[in-house]
């Protein structure tokens, strides 16, 4: 079972920006923790990167096929990709939204996310291992559908 992992814009530069609300971990690192988790799950990761959205439309478009499930931090992506809202929509697979801080209890403009209605479901606040819970919880749900 692959489950693609996609990370928005900036999020290449974890472990660098500001910690208290993106912690310390680099992005790579999180990937590490997260292949280390999917073998124990009996997953596979395919993870990418980009701060263009049409990038990430490209890179869902080209590998939601060979996909069981998509975990997602969109990064400011959140408040107005569409055309990334739409491809995932177009995936037909189930979509976790993660974020690293509570988007919900920093600026009013953050809490407003255009993926959040057609994702499975969202986890935000909790760091790196939001990804790690989102992971868990998505392979278990594709788990039970076989």
């Amino acid at each position: 079972m692959k489950i693609m992992v996609v990370n928005g814009p900036n999020l290449n530069m974890l472990g660098k920006r500001d910690k208290t609300y993106y912690g310390d971990k680099t992005l790579p690192q999180i990937e590490t923790l997260l292949k280390n988790e999917a073998k124990i799950l009996g997953a596979d990761i395919i993870s990418f990167q980009s701060n263009s959205e049409g990038t990430i439309v490209d890179f869902i478009q080209k590998n939601s096929s060979q996909a069981a499930g998509i975990i997602i931090n969109p990064g400011a992506l959140t408040h107005y990709g569409l055309s990334l809202r739409d491809a995932l929509v177009d995936s037909g697979l189930p979509v976790v939204e993660v974020h690293l801080s509570n988007i919900y209890a920093r600026e009013d403009w953050r809490a407003k996310s255009v993926v959040a209605p057609i994702a499975r479901g969202q986890i935000t606040g909790f760091g790196w291992r939001a990804y790690i819970a989102a992971l868990q919880i998505l392979v278990g749900e594709l788990k039970v559908k076989k």
